[in-house]
């Protein structure tokens, strides 16, 4: 079977990237697309020997640093990706990448971390208090537009694939469509339980941007002078977390991987308060055999087993943070219990499932699919 595999963007590395990683080592065959690369040097061993075939925002003017700024050409550029003659195209998509356009003898899988956040349910959000003016309406035309565009172009999918059973709620929600779940994969054999013991700090690590809610634990922690809290991560709300604190708190910054993986193995406990998609930390986390306290919506709901990895807290405040310390004070966890839960998140237990899913496709496509049936 000729295979192509159509990825977002590729620039900086997050969790889409480690999942694209995986799928490219799952069809070792497999052509890549992607709207623009722009991926450093340090990060190319991901692609795993593959060139990727970019879009003509590639070669548009300062497209390396401001590509984003092209999000309205996203829809034509990822119309323009020939997919002619391939059998099965998997998508790699938090925006446009399902926007590829197949055809009826083709299979086509939406790998999909979300339907995109802007357009749909967090519109008011993203464009934030200031929404009146020329700008603003033009940019709710686009969103507008945008909206249109995804819903036509969730028919030109076969079988959407979802990061999360939160995920797929909002696949159903936006695109009429039941969706499989099967989470991302998470690096368990790097982070796991360490030697060092346990220490007194609460840690929490994270993008310090808006929607992590990092501004939250903090408030919390400052609120609770005797327990330390260590908070690894850098961004565009450091200013306002450190007015927001108090001599037990200690930001570290940006970390290396050996350093979060440390201060993971050594925490009493993680501290996660934003409503993610899915949410590899708190899964990083439990590999190290750590307990994760996190506010009980989205993605950890899938990787969180309240009263046995960790506790839930109901609000995004400072106030319910604190209660689900003071609960966790008064718990025992076990943390080899903790760790068995995180090994089913696993690279190899991801690969697993995708390939399952790929040939059921293939097989529920019909005869001639299943003749190129990938099973081994």
């Amino acid at each position: 079977m000729k295979i192509a595999i159509v990825h977002e963007w590729l620039d900086t590395v997050a969790g889409s990237e480690n999942v694209l990683s995986e799928l490219l080592f799952l069809f070792p065959g497999a052509d890549l697309f992607a709207t623009v690369d722009f991926l450093p040097r340090s990060s190319r061993h991901l692609l795993r020997g593959r060139q990727p075939r970019t879009s003509f925002i590639q070669r548009l003017p300062l497209a390396r640093r401001h590509f984003r700024s092209y999000l309205p050409l996203m829809p034509l550029a990822v119309e323009q990706h020939n997919l002619t003659g391939y059998d099965l195209v998997i998508s790699s998509s938090h925006a446009f990448a399902k926007g590829v356009i197949t055809g009826p003898h083709q299979t086509h899988i939406c790998y999909c971390y979300t339907p995109m956040r802007y357009a749909w349910d967090l519109q008011h959000e993203y464009l934030g208090a200031d929404s009146k003016g020329p700008k603003a309406w033009a940019a709710r035309g686009l969103l507008h537009y945008l909206r249109m565009w995804d819903v036509r172009t969730a028919h030109g999918v076969d079988q959407f694939v979802a990061d999360s059973t939160y995920v797929a709620r909002r696949i159903q929600k936006v695109y009429g469509r039941d969706a499989l779940v099967v989470h991302p994969p998470v690096d368990t054999e790097y982070f796991q339980p360490g030697r060092l013991p346990r220490g007194e700090w609460y840690v929490t690590a994270s993008r310090l941007v808006p929607y992590k809610r990092i501004d939250l634990i903090v408030q919390a922690f400052a609120s609770m002078p005797d327990r330390k809290l260590l908070v690894i991560g850098d961004g565009p709300q450091m200013d306002r977390c450190r007015k927001l604190a108090r001599g037990n708190i200690v930001f570290a910054g940006h970390a290396p991987a050996n350093q979060l993986r440390e201060a993971l193995q050594t925490a009493r406990a993680f501290v996660f308060a934003a409503e993610e998609d899915f949410g590899i930390a708190p899964v990083e986390a439990q590999a190290c055999g750590t307990p994760v306290l996190c506010y009980g919506r989205g993605g950890v709901l899938d990787t969180v087993i309240p009263g046995i990895t960790g506790l839930f807290f109901s609000q995004q405040s400072p106030e319910a943070i604190c209660e689900a310390v003071r609960r966790f004070e008064q718990c025992e966890f076990d943390r080899a219990a903790i760790r068995a839960h995180a090994e089913g998140f696993s690279a190899a237990r991801f690969r697993m499932r995708f390939r399952s899913l790929v040939d059921r496709s293939l097989v529920d496509r019909g005869p001639v699919f299943a003749a190129g049936s990938l099973v081994r």
